[in-house]
């Protein structure tokens, strides 16, 4: 018998834990004090409302949660069920807080005898921890700590649509503990609970196209797809935290594999970091499938409404027979055949239009006009190649001139001269957009055909022509700091005849 009945006692310790997790609802409950009717306060029911309070906020997103706005809560909640002002009630909503989360900071304990292994023993829990504080206003927000969103998720059976949000929350928590085996499996329920809500999407989708027949139905549907955005919406931003939190963690543990257990670790994060991207992708469709379902299929329902009650309006009936069958007065009858009477419109001419611009026309019908016509992008753009043609020339007689005699010479060299002579030219971006272009497209060759006016460097081939056919720049390993604006790499030119080898 002993032995058959051995599973009993097992994991004595974390049932105990659980069970102690109702200890500060009780011990709220067995509170003696009353209100301003000397009625007693319901100490247990405000405290399972204060958890629900907290919860909510999480799933809501709202990491600023205090106890005045607990008190505010109950406050509103309250509705003179129970005599206490406001500042009763954030005496109330404060030793709540404190019977979860003790003044000391110490978490709170339970001792008992473990049968499993026979000795004394104690568990500790934490309902609520403290969030963050705003030291300007002296304000201590609190959240749900891992062993209140336990006991939140034993007093409550939460719908569907907020199952991926809890799972959110405990996925959080796993891979803080570094619990990642359940974290994956946490992820395959997630995958789930996305798919589940296409499915109601879709449901509601097609329940929009076919029963919006009033105002009612439609303002019922408008706040349904309303508030699955939002929820979506709220979700997709925790699930971007966590994603954050999966780098963050993977990127650290990728600098720390010195044993077998860190690596296992390792590449299990990296599978929670794939798997968790792609639920990720499903829900943000999913999240653009609610915004079409907002603009496009309830605007598509009003429309429908709107034609329904056209076709459902009988002018005879309401209009002919109202306006016929009883005298109305004449003010009467004008206001109920209004609506459907057109527009009024009326064509007139105000003596300003002689002031605006007149249009001349020859027979044709072609307008006159002094102005110059347009030029189109690629006159335009010839323009500007004429004008940069001639400044590339210019500054090819200047480089010649700086020469003389010789077939090569080097932007530095050129730089020093004219420095002397000529200096507003290294002011002057199209100086060394000169030089750069030379450089890219060295070596350039000189050939007499129709189309080599097309070429910019057209100007400076015909100032070497005479002797020269090519010309090659090659780059030299040094900067030039030619002004303070200005630095460019130098640069050798060299000027080469048709019976020089490498032609």
């Amino acid at each position: 018998m002993g032995s058959e009945l051995k599973g009993i006692t097992e994991n004595y310790r974390e049932r105990i834990q659980r069970l102690s997790l109702f200890d500060p609802l009780f011990r709220l409950e067995n509170k003696r004090e009353k209100d301003n009717n000397n009625e007693p306060i319901d100490y247990f029911g405000y405290g399972l409302l204060s958890l629900l309070f907290f919860f909510e906020n999480m799933l809501m997103r709202n990491h600023k949660t205090s106890v005045q706005d607990l008190a505010r809560y109950l406050y509103e909640l309250n509705q003179e069920k129970t005599s206490l002002s406001l500042e009763g009630f954030e005496k109330v909503a404060r030793t709540i807080v404190e019977t979860f989360r003790p003044p000391s900071g110490k978490r709170n304990e339970k001792a008992f005898y473990n049968w499993e292994t026979r000795e004394y023993e104690k568990v500790h829990y934490s309902l609520l921890k403290a969030d963050r504080a705003d030291v300007k206003t002296n304000t201590q927000y609190y959240k749900l700590d891992e062993q209140g969103l336990e006991l939140v998720f034993a007093t409550k059976e939460y719908f569907t649509e907020f199952q991926l949000s809890i799972n959110q929350l405990v996925l959080r928590k796993q891979l803080e503990k570094g619990e990642f085996v359940g974290a994956l499996r946490q992820i395959d329920e997630m995958h789930i609970d996305v798919e589940s809500l296409r499915k109601r999407m879709s449901v509601v989708k097609h329940e929009i196209q076919r029963n919006i027949i009033s105002d009612e139905t439609y303002t019922r549907y408008k706040q349904m797809v309303e508030d699955i955005n939002s929820r979506l919406t709220r979700e997709n931003e925790e699930f971007s935290e966590l994603q954050t939190f999966v780098k963050e963690t993977k990127n650290r543990l990728a600098y720390d594999m010195n044993s077998e257990k860190d690596r296992k670790a390792y590449e299990l994060i990296l599978q929670i970091d794939r798997e968790l991207g792609e639920v990720h992708h499903d829900h943000t469709m999913l999240l653009k499938e609610s915004i079409d379902l907002k603009t496009t299929a309830l605007h598509a329902a009003q429309e429908s409404l709107y034609y329904v009650g056209i076709d459902s309006f009988n002018f005879k009936q309401e209009i002919t027979t109202a306006l016929v069958s009883k005298p109305l007065p004449l003010e009467a009858s004008k206001r109920l055949v209004e609506p459907f009477l057109s527009i009024e419109q009326c064509e007139t001419w105000s003596p300003l239009t002689i002031f605006q611009e007149q249009r001349i026309e020859t027979r044709e019908g072609i307008e006159r006009t002094t102005a110059f016509d347009d030029l189109s992008e690629d006159e335009l753009q010839q323009i500007e190649n004429d004008k940069v043609r001639q400044i590339f020339g210019d500054l090819m007689r200047l480089i010649l001139k700086i020469m003389g005699d010789k077939e090569e010479i080097t932007l530095k060299e050129v730089v020093h001269a004219l420095i002397d002579d000529e200096k507003e030219w290294l002011d002057r971006r199209i100086f060394y957009q000169f030089w750069y272009v030379m450089h890219q497209r060295s070596p350039i060759m000189y050939e007499k055909t129709e189309d080599s006016n097309e070429s910019l460097f057209e100007k400076v081939l015909e100032l070497i022509s005479d002797r020269y056919n090519r010309m090659e720049v090659k780059e030299i390993q040094e900067i030039i700091q030619v002004t303070k604006r200005y630095s460019i790499q130098n640069m050798r030119l060299r000027l080469i005849g048709g019976d020089e080898d490498g032609l």
